[in-house]
């Protein structure tokens, strides 16, 4: 008996350490079945991570076709080298913005070798309207943005749009306008007013508030000239969500929007032009054609809302 129990004791010992191999073999396992398990896991929430953002990513982008350029006021002088070229003087006084070297004698050789206010500095064009006077004294606007736009026509109308050609120059409104229904296209209102409606006149805006100019230039152009006789003719604003066939190239929308830092009653008020009905503005292009053709392509066509940069 005691035989037996020393022979299954020692039978035990023998036993143990193959027992024990196959114990750590079996914990190794689990270990990697379990690891596997965990980096599935991982990879899944990593997958939902990534589909989460690449939505994200798409809902951040904004649907406008747009893009833009803050250009702030240089200076002032009685010269439209649109209107009257090479005749310094000829003018009413005009407020000026982004190029600094506008004169009655300026072009596009001389435009751009200047230097602009604009952000972006790549835009060296020039914009001008008539100085806002209230009494005696001259104001300018201390907000000039300047936003380049696909609106105004259908969206397989944006997707054709084409960049201004250099050296292209567009007059809005109406300067010799006598009464608001011979300007429908420039507009007053006030800022932070909402209340107050917009009119082709000035408006009175509440103290603590800032009077607005908006102005919207001719999208279609014809194709050929860069300026026209009375510098309207060789534009067009589109008809029917389309350019007309007598102008069939489609350009960016220009539109301008000056904020006046001053209120109250409009009557205190006027243009160099005349009434707030004659407000107009002159635009002459001196973008770089590369910069200006990879905003209308990547903002404009592609309806995306871009900054100051060009980029979302």
């Amino acid at each position: 008996m005691l035989f037996r129990n020393r022979r299954s004791s020692e039978h035990r010992r023998q036993r143990s350490p193959r027992s024990w191999r196959y114990r750590v073999a079996g914990l190794a396992a689990a270990a990697l079945a379990v690891s596997l398990v965990q980096a599935n896991v991982g990879n899944a929430a990593a997958d939902r991570a990534a589909a989460e953002v690449a939505p994200q990513a798409a809902a951040d982008v904004v649907r406008v076709a747009e893009f833009l350029a803050e250009c702030p006021y240089t200076h002032r002088a009685p010269d439209d080298p649109i209107v009257f070229p090479g005749l310094p003087g000829a003018s009413h006084m005009h407020s000026f913005f982004g190029n600094d070297t506008t004169n009655g004698n300026s072009d596009l050789a001389s435009l751009e070798k200047g230097r602009t206010t604009c952000s972006p500095d790549t835009d060296l064009s020039s914009y001008w309207v008539p100085t806002l006077y209230d009494g005696d004294r001259e104001v300018e606007p201390t907000g000039t943005t300047f936003y380049y736009l696909g609106e105004g026509v259908r969206d397989d109308v944006i997707r054709q749009i084409k960049p201004f050609p250099k050296g292209l120059r567009i007059v809005a409104g109406n300067a010799k306008a006598t009464g608001p229904q011979d300007n429908t296209i420039a507009r007053w209102s006030c800022l932070h007013a909402g209340h107050v409606n917009p009119s082709q006149d000035f408006v009175n805006c509440p103290a603590g508030t800032m009077l607005e100019s908006y102005l919207d230039f001719p999208q279609c152009w014809n194709g050929k000239d860069l300026d026209s006789a009375d510098h309207k003719s060789h534009m067009s604003y589109p008809v029917a969500g389309a350019c007309p066939s007598t102008h069939p190239v489609p350009v960016p929308k220009l539109r301008q929007v000056l904020r006046y830092p001053v209120s109250g009653d409009p009557a205190r008020f006027r243009l160099a032009s005349g009434p707030g009905y004659t407000m107009h503005g002159d635009f002459f292009n001196v973008w770089p054609e590369e910069e200006l053709a990879q905003r209308v392509r990547d903002c404009i066509n592609a309806i995306v809302k871009c900054g100051f940069d060009g980029t979302p």
